[in-house]
């Protein structure tokens, strides 16, 4: 949260813990999770789904991910047509009075089959009633990918049902806290798959997405001060991009990837400052008030928003790149902070203090704002690549978890893991 995302906090724990040298952990971790749906939108579309021709033998079948993604979202009712005798796997197969006897509209079915060193899927979705077909696809798929594949039918489903791009087949970060060990984790969407990237019994915070999914920006104190790091997933390479005297914090790519915004504190009070992706000289910002943090760039690239004290209490701000003054977005209540733009640029979540901390969201061109949660102590909020859902932490029973809420706020989720506390998540863009 503001106020240099959250000093006093990390300075406890700084104190608190040995300090020690960082693990990088060449082997892949898993997360076990348990997702809990607490809100559905108001309606629902059903749609029936039987299990593919011969995914039964796959490491992990297509339809339980597809079903599992569709069910989360909220807007959709699937329906187990595996119980069907026969079991379709193609538009000729269904039976159109026993699948619209059971309620649905729709029904996907699908065959995966051997292809050299790849799977050949190839599935329909077609009107129940009718057997017209909606989509018709085909992919060839490394077998270690079907989840990915999976997420990626389940978003064309997605689309093609409600017009709008979906965004399963894409991965979300988080920082894990487990005793008194931090684990930097990469997962699905949907939480599984999740990998350790960096492991440290020192504090790791604020990871953030490069625009090609390709690198992540994060906070590690395992220098005994907080350093801004960017980590290539692939190779694992890392590179320190800000270790200057004082605070270095919150870093937020730029939508081309050339840049960092940062908050640093080498100039007296924590500002916003520019820095190149690569390293180089940081460039001051902000100008104005005393704490300028958590900073966010506007898809657009020509503005930055970031949390600023100036006004005696943190409000958001606009500033434009080219130079102007900030705009100040942030009117109602005497808390607003942690803000992000939707992709498409026209809402603005961030959290708000309302009888506690609560997710919020902002049309930016009436400036109508709503809560979203109703939760007293959310933090973290961060759009999907669709701009429909959001991601953040809360407290639930004692302990730190994520959650995931529509940005109408009709559908809710919690992504709980098996052990540990989950901070400060990203949701990255869609993966190719």
């Amino acid at each position: 949260m503001y106020g240099g995302l959250n000093m006093n906090w990390i300075v406890t724990m700084l104190r608190a813990l040995a300090l020690t040298g960082l693990m990088l952990l060449a082997l892949p971790a898993r997360a076990d999770v348990a997702i809990e749906i607490v809100g559905v939108g108001s309606q629902q579309y059903p749609i029936a789904i039987a299990p593919f021709r011969s995914e039964a033998g796959l490491a992990q079948p297509l339809t339980p991910v597809i079903g599992n993604d569709l069910t989360l979202c909220g807007l959709f009712r699937v329906i187990n047509a595996g119980d069907m005798s026969p079991v379709p796997y193609a538009p000729a197969e269904t039976d159109p009075a026993a699948l619209t006897a059971r309620g649905a509209q729709t029904v996907l079915v699908g065959q995966v089959e051997p292809a050299g060193n790849e799977l050949r899927i190839r599935f329909w979705l077609l009107e129940a009633a009718s057997k017209r077909e909606l989509l018709a696809q085909e992919m060839r798929v490394p077998a270690a990918q079907t989840r990915r594949a999976a997420h990626k039918i389940a978003d064309m489903i997605y689309e093609k049902i409600t017009g709008e791009p979906g965004a399963f087949n894409s991965r979300i970060a988080y920082v894990l806290k487990n005793g008194g060990r931090y684990q930097l984790q990469v997962a699905d969407s949907d939480g599984f798959g999740a990998q350790t990237i960096l492991g440290s019994k020192d504090p790791i915070l604020s990871p953030k997405w490069s625009p090609d999914g390709n690198q992540l920006a994060y906070v590690s104190f395992e220098h005994q001060k907080p350093v801004v790091y960017t980590h290539h997933l692939q190779s694992g390479k890392r590179k320190a991009v800000a270790a200057y005297r004082g605070n270095n914090s919150a870093p937020a790519w730029s939508p081309d990837g050339s840049q960092l915004a940062v908050a640093l504190s080498k100039d007296g009070g924590t500002q916003v400052n520019l820095i190149s992706a690569d390293g180089g000289a940081a460039r001051r910002f902000s100008r104005v008030g005393e704490i300028n943090t958590e900073p966010s760039w506007t898809p657009d690239g020509h503005a930055v928003i970031y949390t600023s004290d100036r006004g005696g209490g943190p409000q958001i701000y606009r500033q434009p790149l080219l130079g102007g003054n900030a705009e100040r977005l942030t009117f109602t209540g005497g808390y607003n902070a942690s803000a992000k733009i939707s992709p498409d640029g026209r809402m603005m979540t961030f959290i708000t203090r309302n009888g506690g901390y609560r997710v919020a969201i902002m049309d930016l061109a009436s400036k109508q704002a709503m809560m979203l949660t109703d939760g007293g102590d959310d933090d973290s909020p961060s759009f999907s690549p669709n701009g429909r859902m959001i991601l953040y932490e809360t407290l639930q029973g004692g302990r730190r978890t994520l959650a995931v809420v529509s940005s109408d706020g009709r559908v809710k989720q919690r992504i709980k893991t098996m052990s540990g506390e989950v901070r400060q998540p990203a949701w990255g863009p869609l993966l190719n």
